[in-house]
């Protein structure tokens, strides 16, 4: 039996993603001895330099906070050293954890993955499966190894996906599962019955880092899987397209069953501005141009019309 009061452990994270685990760490009662997290950065049009998310929730609790750039650099593996922890939990921290920090705590490296392991290893496992037209996904939290995201399983817990759920929408219900993936964690850890699983390696899906480019929407396609693309691009990178030479990002849609030449507007109206696709049509509820803010279709039209015969272009 372990008595999570005197485990001295490590949180190592950054975006708002990580903050619910943190806190229920704290809520937990471990004996946390530092966070560790990436620098500040410039944000806005200001360039205002920023701390993450997880650095204030630390700071206002008086909990040590380290900004290593590199974690691999010496001075950073050894400051870890010098605060030996029995366990280190990683959410999202965005560094990978070279071998040196990997072999530090006594009880492992403990990571919160936002997938159902071992598919959607990598960056952006939360998109990757609305993309992909899942309907079920989760969070598995695993004992870290070298590899990309390959360690052995340690607790699972699945959620249904909404039909119409997007990126951000799912983000924020997982971000509370991964606290409570953790705390089923932290708890059979400190009553010994922990049992890593190894992956299925034959199984396994990758989710690579987003790119603005992603959110280009090829109107050749089925309505179905460009439904996929734009929610799981909601709110970043967004999904995109072209009129009059002109990027429109859409949101919000829903896939209607009408035929038409690919990128035309069939239909357009308050109730939203429908696209022929590949197969199907896509119904678009909000769309926003180049600096401006998000609008609703009905007020949207009012000053930027789109006819039925329009032609949006990939």
């Amino acid at each position: 039996m372990i008595n999570r009061r005197h485990l001295r452990t490590v949180f190592m994270g950054t975006p708002e993603f990580a903050i619910p685990t943190l806190q229920g760490l704290i809520d937990a009662g471990v004996n946390l001895a530092a966070v560790f997290t990436q620098p500040d950065r410039p944000k806005g049009r200001g360039n205002i330099l920023t701390p993450p998310p997880v650095k204030i929730l630390a700071t206002s609790l008086g909990c040590p906070v380290h900004q290593p750039p590199k974690l691999r650099d010496p001075a950073a593996v050894e400051e870890l050293r010098r605060l030996a922890p029995e366990l280190i939990v990683v959410v999202a921290y965005g560094q990978i954890l070279p071998k040196s920090v990997l072999e530090i705590p006594r009880y492992g490296c403990i990571n919160v993955h936002a997938s159902l392991l071992p598919r959607y290893r990598g960056a952006a496992p939360i998109n990757k499966a609305i993309m992909e037209g899942e309907t079920v996904t989760g969070i598995t939290t695993m004992l870290m190894d070298v590899g990309l995201d390959t360690g052995p399983m340690l607790v699972k817990k699945s959620v249904p996906i909404g039909q119409r759920e997007t990126a951000g929408e799912l983000h924020d219900r997982l971000a509370l599962l991964g606290r409570e993936a953790m705390e089923e964690t932290l708890s059979r850890l400190c009553a010994g019955t922990l049992k890593p699983e190894p992956q299925d390696d034959a199984k396994s899906t990758y989710a690579p880092m987003l790119q603005k480019e992603d959110g280009r929407l090829d109107w050749q396609r089925p309505a179905a899987a460009l439904h996929n693309q734009v929610r799981g691009l909601d709110p970043w990178p967004g999904a995109y397209t072209f009129f009059a030479g002109e990027m429109l990002k859409i949101a919000r849609t829903t896939v209607e069953y009408h035929c038409g030449e690919p990128g035309t507007v069939l239909r357009s109206g308050p109730e939203g501005v429908l696209v022929a696709c590949g197969d199907g049509a896509l119904n678009i509820g909000e769309l926003q141009l180049p600096g401006k803010r998000r609008l609703a279709a009905a007020e949207f039209l009012r000053g930027h019309p789109l006819p039925p015969g329009s032609r949006l272009e990939s």
